[in-house]
């Protein structure tokens, strides 16, 4: 079986917000599948995907300060048509990487307990973001 969803997230401010559960949400035949595979992709070029600690809102602050010190905005960028934003978005977006892949075990995803999925938005004033979920299984 194979179920494909768009997802579209509203906007959100700058940093790191846990979507899980309004992937799931957007997926609701996934209760059907007893083995399979979640691929959620994102279809931009300056926000990415990423799993991670799901509990403590101290870790979203973390990730931001630390991809802000990895990724400067005040570098010679030459791509700045957009904005000083702009060109650290995209090196931190390729650096996180545009999908994530869940297994799926009796209609859920196999996270780990403190784990979750993130939007991890890199832009200071960026306008709501497209998601396409793609589930492969066997349902029973």
């Amino acid at each position: 079986m194979w179920i494909q969803e768009t997802l579209r997230l509203r906007a959100r401010t700058r940093g790191f917000h846990l979507i899980t559960r309004e992937v799931l949400d957007a997926v609701p035949n996934l209760c059907s599948v007893k083995i399979g595979w979640m691929q959620v992709f994102i279809l931009h070029t300056s926000a990415s995907l990423t799993i991670n600690e799901n509990a403590d809102p101290d870790v979203r602050v973390d990730f931001e300060t630390a991809m802000n010190h990895a990724v400067p905005e005040n570098l010679n960028y030459v791509h700045t048509l957009e904005g000083p934003d702009d060109m650290p978005a995209h090196v931190k977006a390729s650096m996180l990487g545009t999908q994530v892949m869940i297994p799926i075990r009796d209609g859920r995803p196999v996270l780990g307990t403190w784990q979750g999925i993130y939007l991890c938005e890199h832009r200071d004033r960026a306008s709501g973001r497209s998601i396409v979920i793609t589930v492969q299984g066997e349902v029973e």
